[in-house]
């Protein structure tokens, strides 16, 4: 029994006894809810509905309660029902309807722990959206694991999901990457405001392959050149970085594209008809102090050039008249200051702000050799980039460090840490139980061990403790996935697949799945290979919602 087909025995024995008692069952939620208790000797799981219910009808919470566990106590797989406290019910399965849980499962597959959570929500997801102007910094590289985890999470919950990556190609900071590569191709050194590092100098030489006529035109031509040239290639190497690293985007936007449609225009109408234009010293503002930002913001300045927020608020309708109900940004550390203006932009269109957008801000990222922290690339010259992770730890520990920790918090990746074989090593020790559960299934078969007809599994002898143990993380999974889904929060899985793999080496170490030298096969053997690969299905679900690899071998 599912944690999800208990909670819909609890709500129909909570109609049984609305009906005997003649009480309001319009009161009766649409779910009902069982988590598992912190105690494990409280029981398998436990529901609150008696005590959310009591008061609405009028009845005493314990006596309620008392109803509901005798009701329970009648359904098929329920071993126990006590009441604690003021109308706790503590809930017990016995044997046989806890362990068909290995088999439900295995024959879910991929699809368990998926669910329709929140079905018929459409949510853009932007993140990354590091300008085209240098390489994915590590601070970038937090943003892709994170972004793409929760993207995945949001899927599996039932989300409509568009991801996008906005990257600036207008504005000062493009000028100055211009005028950085017209520099490196010239021989002279960066302008003092440019950029430096050798990817300057390998873009520059790939613009002058394309362009061997670039450095005879006048500088400004030049510099036009090499801003197309340079973006277009900078951009192309950020994206082939991204998806070797396990990322591509629905949607590449570009600011320019605002620009050139018109956007800006119709955002500024669109705010007019709201009401929350005004104009003053030749310059247009739009009055967010109405919706609690510390000042009003400018969105065309007196010389008639649009600002930055007048693009962000142009980019905020665009993605709305696409119909997301939903916009989810994800900014770095040093945008909190975007909060309150944004929401507040959000509100001047007449939206929730609440409702229709929210802002996650994430913590630094440190990558730490020999315990201290790499200060710089080799070939960016003033960050680490997203190759210098990968090249130092790999792909699949750079995502689960990533995304294992609350974005948050500021965290420190240890290159010796993440590259150990050890059980210390958090990605290094789900990836053995992955490991681990396929090379049982392997060995199962060289002793002519199979699971056998699913009518013929016999739960019931999953009875041992560390079998009961391990059934409920297994359990747990569903929740877990939602649980990170509504929180925009991807290390609850990674913690949770930390606990799962404890709770299978346990199991594994009290329990023999495999006969011994001419030990006959008997049905606890069969019983035992469907718990494991179980937890090899959960396994790889969960690494896969992370974007990382569950591998047959180690």
């Amino acid at each position: 029994m599912t944690p999800a087909e208990l909670a819909e025995v609890v709500l129909s024995a909570a109609h049984a006894v609305f009906t005997d008692r003649g009480l309001d069952r319009s009161a009766l939620p649409e779910r009902a809810v069982v988590e598992r208790p912190r105690n494990p000797e409280h029981g398998d799981y436990a529901s609150t509905l008696a005590l959310q219910l009591a008061k609405k009808v009028g009845q005493p919470p314990r006596e309620l309660a008392a109803a509901l566990a005798e009701q329970l106590g009648r359904a098929p797989g329920i071993k126990s029902v006590e009441i604690a406290g003021p109308g706790f019910l503590n809930i017990r399965l016995d044997a046989a309807a806890a362990g068909v849980l290995a088999r439900s499962i295995v024959q879910a597959g991929p699809e368990y722990g998926r669910s329709d959570r929140l079905a018929g929500e459409r949510i853009n997801l932007e993140f990354v959206s590091a300008n085209p102007t240098g390489p994915v910094h590590i601070g970038g590289v937090r943003w892709a694991a994170v972004g793409d985890a929760l993207a995945r999470l949001l899927r599996a919950t039932g989300a409509d999901v568009g991801t996008e990556y906005y990257f600036n190609d207008a504005g000062s900071q493009i000028d100055r990457f211009a005028r950085s590569l017209l520099a490196a191709a010239k021989g002279e050194p960066a302008p003092e405001d440019g950029y430096g590092g050798a990817y300057i100098a390998e873009i520059a030489a790939e613009v002058l392959t394309r362009r061997p006529d670039a450095l005879g035109l006048d500088d400004a031509a030049a510099q036009e050149v090499f801003r197309v040239e340079g973006v277009e290639l900078m951009f192309a190497e950020i994206k082939s970085s991204l998806r070797d690293f396990g990322v591509e985007f629905d949607t590449y936007f570009n600011e320019k594209s605002l620009h050139d449609r018109g956007e800006l225009d119709q955002a500024l109408n669109r705010l007019r008809e709201q009401g929350h234009v005004y104009e003053t010293e030749g310059a247009v503002w739009l009055r967010t102090t109405d919706f609690g930002d510390d000042k009003d913001r400018v969105l065309r300045k007196s010389n008639g050039e649009w600002t930055y927020f007048a693009a962000d608020c142009a980019y905020y309708l665009d993605k709305r008249e696409r119909g997301f109900e939903r916009v989810v940004i994800m900014l770095g550390a040093d945008h909190h200051g975007y909060i309150g203006r944004m929401k507040a932009m959000s509100a001047c269109f007449g939206d929730d702000p609440a409702r229709n957008l929210e802002i996650l801000i994430g913590q630094l990222v440190n990558l730490v050799r020999d315990g201290a922290p790499v200060r710089m690339s080799k070939r960016a010259g003033t960050v680490v980039t997203l190759e210098d992770l990968v090249d130092a730890i790999g792909v699949d520990a750079a995502r689960y460090a990533l995304a294992r920790y609350s974005s948050d918090s500021m965290i420190d990746i240890d290159v010796e840490l993440w590259t150990r074989a050890t059980r210390d090593n958090p990605v290094y020790y789900v990836q053995y139980v992955a490991a681990r559960t396929a090379s049982v299934g392997r060995n199962a078969a060289e002793v002519g061990l199979t699971r056998g007809d699913a009518e013929a599994f016999r739960p019931e002898l999953l009875d041992h403790e560390k079998e009961n143990e391990l059934l409920k993380a297994l359990a747990a999974f569903p929740a877990v996935v939602a649980t990170a889904a509504e929180l925009r929060e991807p290390h609850r899985v990674a913690r949770y697949l930390e606990d799962l793999s404890g709770a299978y080496h346990r199991f594994y170490d009290s329990c023999r799945i495999l006969p011994r030298g001419d030990e006959e096969v008997t049905d606890l053997h069969r019983a035992r290979l469907w718990l494991n690969d179980a937890t090899r299905t959960v396994i790889a679900n969960g690494l896969h919602l992370l974007g990382v690899s569950a591998p047959e071998r180690m």
